[in-house]
This record gives C-alpha cells, structure tokens and sequence, in this order.
C-alpha cells in the first residue's frame, strides 16, 4: 500500500486496481480494512482503529482516495464530497478521440443495481440525475487518445458511462463498450490528483497519484 499524505486526521493513500474501497459482497477484503491494520501496527495502538471511507472509486480503477482517521474529519469530509467542495482530476485513456478536443459533457444517468451499471441519457428520465463533467485531450500515442476529467457531479459509473456515450470507452471497460479488456483486469482510468481544504486545519491538500507502471501509461509522459 502506498501512502501519498497522512496527518492526524486524514490519510491519502494510492488505490490499485482490484482493490474494493469498502466492504462487499464478495467477502473481499477491503482497502479500509488493510488501512487499519497498517495504522494498527505502524503506531502500535491498541484496539479498534478508526479509519471512515468518505468517498469510493470503481474496483477496476487505481488513483487517489481519502480516509479519515477521525471521526470529526469523516463528517467534514462527507460534508465537502456532498457540496462539491473537493476538486477531483481523472485521467482516462480511450481508443477513439472526442468529437472535440475539450468540452462539458451534461447527461441524466440512472442506474440498475441488477447488473451494476448505468445508463446516460440526453434528456430527464425519471429517477435520473443530473450528472456534467469536463473534458479536454491532453496527450496522444500511435492508438490511444489521453483524456483529463474534471468531475463536476459524482454519479455512479459516471466518467465511464459519459464517455462511452459519446463514443469513447475507457481501455479495458467492457461493461461501457470496450473490445478488450485489459490484461490484469484493470480499466484505463486513473484518479489522477485530489484536491481540497483541509477539513481541520483549514491548508491546501494537493495531492497527485504517479502514473501506472505500465509501458502506455508511461508512453504519454515521454511524449
């Protein structure tokens, strides 16, 4: 596990793929689980160990993810996450290029829980919710297009349903649309840097994830 921040009230760690933020019903065990018992162990306390979820990412997505160590963090966490007081930067590679080089992307997403994934439409649905994000092309190889997001809703599925819709799933989504998956099961997409006030001490958290050691993750930063 790679921390990438930690203080007396948060902690930010670098999420891999595969890995479930919170309990499922895989039975898997959990990142925030791990977490406890890496806090457990590095500071020798004893008994339980607190440590809040205060927001998820997909399992087949890596990147950064905030934990709380406090329980006065984790309300003022969830607090922010909910008033879109969290500025949230993903990087996402597809095959196909957007119809524009950047642009806002608004559609009203619903979701079926019987097979986990959702649905965008360009006009209200009933029980959909409102979900925008944007876009901009920030790198290019021989066969794949480097997208940079900036979340601005958080909707379940919603980088990779959004952009699926247009006509861009993410590498190795194949649940949104990919012709193969990738080879450790992951999706190219990439919670690429978070940032925020933090929630006690009122300072800039800024904190970026590296890149993927995988050779077309690493062949846009030599481009």
């Amino acid at each position: 596990m790679e921390v990438l921040y930690e203080d007396n009230h948060i902690i930010i760690v670098n999420k891999s793929p595969g890995e479930i933020v919170q309990g499922d019903k895989t039975g898997d065990i959990p990142l925030v689980e791990t977490l406890k018992q890496w806090i457990k162990e590095k500071y020798a306390k004893p008994g339980n160990v607190f440590c809040g979820v205060t927001h998820r990412l997909d399992r087949p997505v890596g990147g950064v993810v905030v934990f709380a160590k406090t329980s006065k963090a984790l309300s003022r966490m969830n607090e922010m996450f909910r008033e879109g007081k969290v500025d949230k930067t993903y990087w996402a590679i597809t095959k196909e290029c957007p119809p524009k080089t950047e642009g806002t992307l608004t559609h009203y997403i619903t979701s079926v829980e019987r097979n986990n994934k959702s649905y965008a439409w360009n006009v209200e649905k009933k029980g959909s919710l409102k979900s925008i994000l944007k876009y901009r092309v920030i790198g290019k190889s021989d066969n794949y297009y480097l997208l940079e997001i900036k979340l601005l809703t958080g909707r379940k599925h919603q980088i990779r349903v959004q952009l699926s819709t247009i006509g861009c799933p993410i590498k190795g989504d194949l649940k949104y649309g990919a012709k193969r998956s990738n080879p450790d099961g992951s999706i190219s997409l990439l919670a690429r840097r978070i940032q925020f006030v933090h929630p006690v001490s009122g300072k800039e958290i800024d904190v970026t994830a590296p890149l993927p050691e995988d050779n077309l993750w690493q062949s846009f930063i030599d481009n």
